[in-house]
């Protein structure tokens, strides 16, 4: 089966990356090809996330066990929380023909893209760090000194996005979304892509392509050479119509000649026979009374 492709998408905080992604999965997934890597976290969940759909939330005893069974793809501690990905479920998802995007920071799409070198990362820019300060006061999810944290953080966050295959400037929703969903899409529609996942209708269509192809070659000689017969034909024929014109223009000048010469004629011969005949004179041997 054709393997999906692996998506990292990072981003410093309140760059919106979470409701890209998020604004992905529910508008433009409905064919399920597309599933988001669920991170393990140590942190508490914050209002209106759910354990196993947001994150997979446990104690740091916990994680700390999982990263000594290799569990995890990449794990990284931010802001004293741990941060990992399920290697096992990624890869299930990867090798059933699943696109699979991952939220993660630079340093775990460093790590991930040492072992899976054909992933694609994507970095999400806020429009300003004015613009990022107030999108983190908006939320009303961290306190002053947690929000001081994150700035400083995205500093660092930022720095890294020339590392990254794909940069989106987050100004406009709609439109970063846009973004997102046409990099996803223009990836499936590589060459190497289309031949992994539909290479049966490729192969098909290259079969059908050629016996066509030999049905119809003699077919085509055969027009070709009618073609380049009648062709040939072309002159004969062009100065035979020439000919027949040229007979036919002379013979319309003979016979309006001929009929010029005989109304000539005609109109003469009517202005003789209308002339006054003059009266006979007298004989001078005539007798005198």
């Amino acid at each position: 089966m054709a393997k999906g492709t692996l998506y990292i998408v990072s981003a410093p905080s309140g760059a919106g990356k979470s409701s890209l992604i998020n604004a992905l999965l529910k508008k433009f997934n409905l064919d399920d090809s597309l599933r988001l890597s669920i991170s393990h976290t140590t942190r508490a969940p914050r209002p209106m996330e759910i354990n196993h759909e947001d994150y997979h939330f446990v104690s740091v005893e916990e994680f700390e066990a999982l990263i000594a069974r290799n569990a995890f793809f990449e794990y990284a501690k931010v802001f004293d929380n741990y941060y990992g990905t399920s290697k096992e479920i990624v890869m299930d998802w990867i090798n059933a023909g699943k696109d699979v995007l991952f939220d993660i920071d630079w340093q775990g799409a460093r790590e991930i893209k040492k072992q899976v070198p054909e992933a694609v990362k994507i970095f999400i820019l806020p429009p300003s760090l004015e613009v990022l300060q107030h999108r983190l006061i908006k939320r009303g999810q961290d306190s002053s000194e947690v929000i001081s944290k994150r700035m400083a953080q995205a500093m660092s966050e930022i720095s890294h996005y020339d590392e990254y295959d794909y940069v989106i400037i987050n100004d406009d929703f709609d439109t970063s979304l846009l973004k997102l969903r046409s990099i996803i899409l223009s990836k499936r529609t590589e060459l190497a892509n289309v031949k992994e996942h539909d290479g049966h209708i490729l192969e098909n269509m290259q079969k059908e392509a050629k016996a066509y192809e030999e049905a119809w070659l003699p077919c085509a000689s055969a027009l070709a050479a009618a073609l380049a017969a009648a062709k040939a034909e072309q002159p004969e024929a062009a100065d035979a119509t020439a000919a027949d014109a040229t007979a036919s223009e002379t013979a319309t000048v003979e016979v309006a000649a001929t009929a010029e010469v005989a109304a000539t004629t005609e109109s003469t011969e009517d202005a003789e026979s209308s002339a006054p005949v003059a009266p006979a004179e007298s004989s001078d041997n005539s007798a005198t009374v």
